[in-house]
C-alpha cells in the first residue's frame, strides 16, 4: 500500500505555517472576506472604516496577510490599497473549512 501522508518540509512547511497562522485570527478573516466581496482593491482606510477598527490595527493585520502571500498592498497616489493575491485559491481554503465543519 502506498503511503499517502502529506509531507511538508523546509520552506514549504514554513509557508504553510505562515498561511495558517495568518488565517487563525478573526479580524484577519474579516479583512479577507471583505476583500473577497468586491472585485476591486480597497483603500486600507475604507477597510478600517467598514470593519470599525483603527487604521494602525488594520494595517498591522494586513501586514501579516501580506507576509503570508494572501494580499498585495500598493500605492495609488498618496493612498495605499489592498487586494487579494489569488481569490480562487482562497475560495478553496474557505470551502475546505466548510467541509471540515462537523
Amino acid at each position: 500500500m502506498e503511503d499517502k501522508a502529506l509531507k511538508l518540509e523546509g520552506e514549504e512547511l514554513e509557508r504553510a505555517a505562515l498561511l495558517f497562522s495568518a488565517l487563525g485570527n478573526k479580524l484577519r478573516l474579516k479583512v479577507i472576506l471583505l476583500l473577497a466581496s468586491t472585485d476591486r482593491p480597497l483603500h486600507i482606510k475604507a477597510v478600517s472604516k467598514r470593519l470599525g477598527v483603527s487604521y494602525p490595527t488594520i494595517y498591522r493585520h494586513i501586514a501579516v496577510l501580506r507576509r503570508a502571500g494572501l494580499v498585495k498592498v500598493y500605492e495609488v497616489g498618496r493612498s495605499r490599497v489592498v487586494a487579494l493575491t489569488k481569490p480562487e485559491a482562497l475560495e478553496k481554503v474557505l470551502s475546505t473549512s466548510r467541509e471540515l465543519k462537523t
